[in-house]
């Protein structure tokens, strides 16, 4: 699929943000729900104005609280509550805020102790008519079932711990292990994918679909691997499914001036908004 010259780009309003941040705390929760059947240790995932807070287990990508601001501004109360409910795992708070929430949310956030520790960008695509997949010399892409799970895993897990080094970096980093959990509780929720050069696994990706939105949920490459269009193959793969699932948009997730981005853009997508990472770390007690 290649873009087309008069396409037009795609705006994001308040209403698609909420919805885009409305189907990223559905789907956290739902990991969260795998992870906490897999270990049977206690968690939490609990909404909150609109979006979730989630503790999966000690170091997990799950940590977060997501989607705030679409639901009107979450009171102190509630706030109160879930920063207890993280300080009883040890665990700092993590709150993404995308830059189309409720305007107060920020100011109200920083008043409470929060700093801004990073950024990421939000990218959209509209998705119409079938859309043609990209093959590049000898790189195969197939949709990955649970009989390859475990080389799905290693590929993408391996890959996600070598990132590649352009754009801002992301603000947290995972080992292998902790890795390997979040992926596996996601993998009975997602369309997985691998990627083949002559025959051997370089690479993996993921997508999640729900209500009408294509979540392109990660994709990896290995170092060995870059540079000879996987990335592009993968994403390309994800749309024409996206599409023929009848998805009228597809987003992903990026870190600012990635090769993600660069890649995404590429393929048509259009940046729709960016989310401020904040991150509240106390040392006294929690009121």
């Amino acid at each position: 699929m290649t873009d087309q010259p008069g396409r037009a780009r795609l705006f994001c309003d308040v209403a698609l943000a909420r919805r885009i941040e409305h189907a990223e705390a559905r789907f956290i929760g739902a990991c969260n729900d795998a992870a906490l059947r897999r270990h049977r240790q206690a968690g939490f995932a609990v909404a909150i104005a609109g979006g979730i807070a989630s503790f999966a287990e000690p170091d997990s990508p799950l940590n977060k609280v997501a989607g705030l601001g679409f639901a009107g501004r979450p009171d102190p109360a509630e706030l109160d509550a879930v920063e207890r409910a993280f300080a009883a795992h040890g665990a700092p708070v993590q709150a993404e805020v995308a830059g189309l929430a409720e305007p107060a949310l920020l100011e109200l956030l920083a008043g409470r102790g929060y700093r801004l520790v990073s950024f990421e960008n939000v990218l959209g695509r509209a998705l119409g008519q079938a859309a043609e997949t990209v093959a590049p010399p000898g790189v195969d892409v197939r949709p990955s079932g649970d009989e390859e799970l475990e080389t799905w895993l290693d590929v993408v897990v391996e890959a996600s711990l070598h990132p590649d080094a352009e754009g801002v970096p992301w603000y947290e980093d995972f080992s292998r292990e902790i890795l390997e959990n979040a992926e596996r509780d996601a993998a009975g929720l997602v369309q997985r994918y691998l990627a083949r050069l002559n025959g051997v696994p370089g690479g993996g990706a993921s997508m999640h679909i729900a209500d009408g939105i294509a979540q392109l949920t990660g994709a990896a490459t290995a170092p060995a691997f870059r540079r000879r269009g996987i990335q592009n193959a993968l994403l390309a793969a994800r749309l024409a499914d996206a599409a023929t699932a009848g998805c009228d948009i597809a987003v992903i997730t990026v870190q600012p001036g990635s090769k993600s981005q660069q890649n995404a853009q590429r393929r048509g997508f259009d940046l729709l908004y960016t989310r401020a990472v904040l991150a509240l770390e106390r040392s006294g007690p929690i009121r």
